[in-house]
């Protein structure tokens, strides 16, 4: 069983930065994909960025290429999610999830484990 916890949510005003961390229980979790979602109110849960296990390749949303970036620190069995030039239309709970297969997925359904999510809200 995997565990994750976020954390770094938080009011921030539009063009700032704040930088999400996820940190995962389990001993295999250098082998796990994992990613950032996000959901904004009465809208689907959309993936944002991922990044496979092992070698570490990365994936963004075409909304927050350029801004975001996700790393992983399998040492510290945490995976973090950098995000610059906030806009409003990023506010939504953002949740990091995990899969059991070292390679990217996209999709919701392709993640089993997931946390229990951290608002972050941009303003004006």
């Amino acid at each position: 069983q995997v565990q994750l916890v976020e954390s770094g949510g938080g009011l921030v005003q539009a063009g700032g930065s704040l930088r999400l961390s996820c940190a995962a229980s389990g001993r295999t979790f250098s082998s796990y994909a994992m990613a950032w979602f996000r959901q904004a109110p009465g809208k689907e849960r959309n993936i944002v960025a991922a990044i496979t296990g092992n070698f570490g390749i990365t994936h963004y949303a075409d909304s927050v290429k350029g801004r975001f970036t996700i790393s992983r620190d399998n040492a510290k069995n945490t995976v973090y999610l950098q995000m610059n030039s906030l806009k409003p239309e990023d506010t939504a709970v953002y949740y990091c999830a995990g899969r059991t297969s070292s390679g990217l997925g996209s999709s919701r359904a392709e993640y089993a484990y997931w946390g229990q999510g951290t608002q972050v809200t941009v303003s004006s």
